[in-house]
């Protein structure tokens, strides 16, 4: 068991993506049980809105709820806009939004599902929340990885070619979460602003069971007999986010709060991954398939 996080997050803002179940609403929790004021990304309002109310009932705080769709391009722009209305600085950011499907579908911008929430999703929420980010001196971005992680092959991110495989669509989602976490740490060097990412473990959320299929719904019963809570899942998120222990470590893998290798290290395939990512944000149109 770890032991307990002694940190002080207030006057400190946290957003936390898909905070409507599983580790998500668990890091938020968390968060604002340390002070912070937590903002609850997530796309189902009705979820979101119960999400909410637990966060604030047992931290006994102000939280904040934003809906947006992080699969979707003009709703990740109009969620950053909103959001800097309404905030200066954003001392925190988890990415944690994610999905897994046992079918190939295509997002609302006509891309691939898996990546455009997983990758695409987490690429485009934290560049236009880098201002803001920059602007708190001393913050944090969190990115929720996998060790269930490979697979990548550049020159079919959405599986038009390969035969689709809902675990080789996820685990190329996780190995291309981990590098861009590691192209983005080199872009904040100097910044005070950190990047890294986890693995949370097995855990028990619904993430198996929205995926649809056998090997899906196996997943789902296994992980409610033998996965982690999401409040161990979540353990390391907030660990990264807050403590002490890790101010100004950046561009590095943690699993159960201890900095691990990672073999999806090469420079120059990260920033290949990073300039496909930002020709699909920026011309979605031109990748539909």
């Amino acid at each position: 068991m770890a032991e307990p996080l002694r940190a002080n997050l207030s006057g400190k803002t946290c957003l936390v993506t898909g905070a409507s179940a599983g580790i998500g609403l668990a890091a938020a929790r968390a968060l604002a049980r340390l002070g912070g004021r937590v903002v609850l990304a997530v796309r189902n309002p009705d979820k979101g809105a119960r999400a909410l109310l637990s966060v604030v009932g047992e931290a006994g705080r102000e939280a904040e709820l934003a809906v947006v769709d992080v699969a979707r391009r003009e709703s990740v722009r109009a969620f950053a806009r909103d959001l800097a209305t309404r905030h200066r600085t954003l001392d925190v950011l988890v990415n944690n939004a994610g999905i897994w499907s046992e079918r190939r579908r295509l997002g609302p911008d006509g891309i691939e599902l898996v990546w455009a929430t997983n990758v695409l999703g987490y690429f485009h929420v934290t560049e236009l929340l880098l201002p803001l980010l920059r602007a708190a001196g001393k913050a944090r971005v969190v990115n929720v990885a996998s060790q269930l992680a490979g697979n990548l092959d550049l020159s079919d991110v959405q599986f038009a070619r390969r035969p689709w495989s809902g675990r080789a669509a996820y685990a190329q989602s996780k190995q291309a979460d981990r590098m861009l976490t590691w192209a983005l740490a080199r872009r904040l060097s100097g910044t005070g602003v950190t990047a890294n990412a986890m693995h949370p473990g097995f855990v028990a959320s619904e993430i198996f069971g929205k995926g649809g299929g056998p090997i899906s719904l196996a997943a789902s019963v296994y992980s409610k007999l033998r996965g982690r809570r999401p409040e161990e899942g979540a353990d390391t998120v907030v660990w990264l986010a807050a403590s002490p222990e890790v101010e100004g470590r950046s561009g590095l893998f943690w699993i159960d709060r201890q900095e691990r290798p990672c073999r999806f290290r090469h420079e120059k395939a990260e920033e290949a991954l990073w300039a496909l990512c930002r020709d699909m944000v920026d011309r979605p149109e031109a990748h539909r398939s």
